[in-house]
């Protein structure tokens, strides 16, 4: 793996769960709610990429601070998911991917404590 973050259990299953969010996205999208796709795309996206941007840090304290971000962005998809079923717009069920985002925010909260 050429990147650290590649090698990161916490990454590569929020990278998984990306992939089942970007379907979502797409459906919303043939659903024409062009903004619920573009809102659930940016805050899957953050969670990777800020895990990944942190990796790349020459502190643990910064990596930690990417870590927060990446946490925070796991609630915001979160939410967006719970809104969508509210809304009944999501055509999956969801509490299995806000049970995978929980699980996530677990693994990044123990991520974080091992840097500081």
């Amino acid at each position: 793996m050429a990147f650290r973050f590649e090698s990161l259990e916490v990454w590569q299953q929020s990278a998984d769960l990306s992939r089942q969010l970007f379907v979502i996205a797409a459906g919303l999208e043939e659903r024409k709610q062009f903004r619920w796709a573009e809102q659930l795309r940016a805050s899957t996206l953050s969670i990777t990429n800020n895990i990944a941007e942190g990796s790349g840090s020459f502190s643990k304290a910064e990596f930690a601070q990417f870590l927060n971000f990446a946490r925070r962005s796991a609630f915001e998809t979160a939410n967006i998911l719970i809104l969508l079923a509210r809304e009944q717009s999501l055509a999956v069920p969801h509490q299995s991917l806000l049970n995978e985002l929980d699980e996530i925010s677990r693994m990044i909260t123990a991520f974080r404590k091992t840097l500081l």
